[in-house]
């Protein structure tokens, strides 16, 4: 479970203070796929880089589990980031000179899973996400856009996080294959328990998921 409390963001300009999220709060269950709609400048960005611990709060607290991630140093941020947490990008941020195999496998090498592990989990998670061995051999370059947005799940579930951000990851693909990556991320949110948080600006696809949030101006208001 994830629970945020009064969270604030503010940055300094040369025209005085800009307050990106003011004083957010909001509950997403374990297993439960939330979204996050909102204008461009809302604030979405922002705020899911303060989920991530990308960037540091002005205020308030981040709760995953039993931790407030706004009170960890350093070396706890960069564990909590590799094993709690998983990213799915717009651009799928995908290295183009590894396999999706090996995409997969190298956030599981960064947090000292055992070799003889990592080889079995990736190809676990592939097939989990509708790719088949062929498929699991090639580089980035020879997959459709939805493939690599596939590879780009299996690569945020490989370290078996608590929570799953996700930054708007239908806005490179069309209609019908983004609706299939939301049904996928929909189903894994229920069959691996994780809580998933995305942003997004399809609002047809947002009113399916659990919940539907919406910021404005850095103030958030619940929809759904």
């Amino acid at each position: 479970m994830i629970t945020v409390s009064k969270l604030s963001k503010t940055f300094k300009s040369q025209g005085g203070d800009v307050a990106a999220v003011k004083n957010v709060s909001f509950t997403v269950e374990d297993g439960e796929f939330a979204s996050i709609i909102g204008r461009s400048g809302s604030g979405k960005s922002t705020l899911l880089g303060l989920l991530g611990a990308l960037d540091s709060p002005s205020g308030g607290s981040i709760v995953v589990g039993e931790k407030d991630i706004t009170k960890l140093h350093d070396h706890a941020l960069i564990d909590y980031r590799c094993r709690k947490i998983g990213f799915v990008f717009q651009n799928y941020n995908l290295i183009p000179n590894l396999t999706a195999l090996e995409n997969v496998m190298l956030p599981m090498e960064f947090a000292g899973v055992p070799k003889s592990e990592r080889h079995p989990r990736a190809f676990e998670l592939l097939e989990q996400v509708g790719l088949d061995e062929e498929q699991a051999r090639r580089k980035p370059t020879r997959l459709s856009g939805g493939q690599q947005q596939r590879v780009s799940i299996a690569r945020a579930l490989a370290n078996n996080p608590s929570l799953i951000l996700a930054d708007e990851p239908t806005g490179n693909l069309d209609s019908q294959t983004g609706e299939m990556i939301f049904d996928l991320l929909h189903s894994l949110a229920r069959s691996e328990n994780t809580t998933i948080i995305a942003v997004t600006h399809d609002l047809e696809i947002a009113g399916k998921t659990d919940h539907t949030f919406m910021l404005q101006d850095g103030v958030m208001t619940k929809k759904r």
